[in-house]
């Protein structure tokens, strides 16, 4: 098994359960850890061998763009698109952070972290 990273996706969304949120936006910040078998690409030097960061990053990026309530639920439809849409992931974590969040006091950050394995 191998590792992949893609780690400080910045991105502008719309999510909170605050109606300005909704409204204004924030800034997130979003990590990404995938486990799969690198063995093969490691071998073949081929981009059908491995996972492909740049599909990674094209998830969370049009994940991120659907306005959420809950950062919780924009996790689990990023967990969810990964697993359905490559194979060769068998485990993933994300962690998504509200930058400066509305939530009352000198605050750098609240972060969410999920992780996921494949069903058998």
């Amino acid at each position: 098994m191998g590792i992949i990273k893609v780690e400080n996706i910045r991105v502008f969304a719309y999510h909170g359960c605050l109606t300005e949120e909704s409204k204004i936006g924030s800034d997130y910040r979003v990590d990404l850890k995938v486990e799969a078998n690198l063995q093969k690409s490691a071998k073949t030097d081929k981009l059908s061998d491995t996972v492909d960061y740049v599909f990674l990053n094209r998830i969370i990026k049009q994940e991120m763009a659907v306005a959420s309530l809950l950062l919780e639920t924009v996790a689990k439809r990023i967990l969810n698109r990964i697993f359905n849409e490559d194979s060769m992931v068998k485990k993933a974590t994300v962690l998504i952070s509200k930058l400066n969040p509305p939530i009352g006091g000198d605050v750098a950050r609240v972060t969410i972290k999920m992780t996921d394995k494949r069903k058998k």
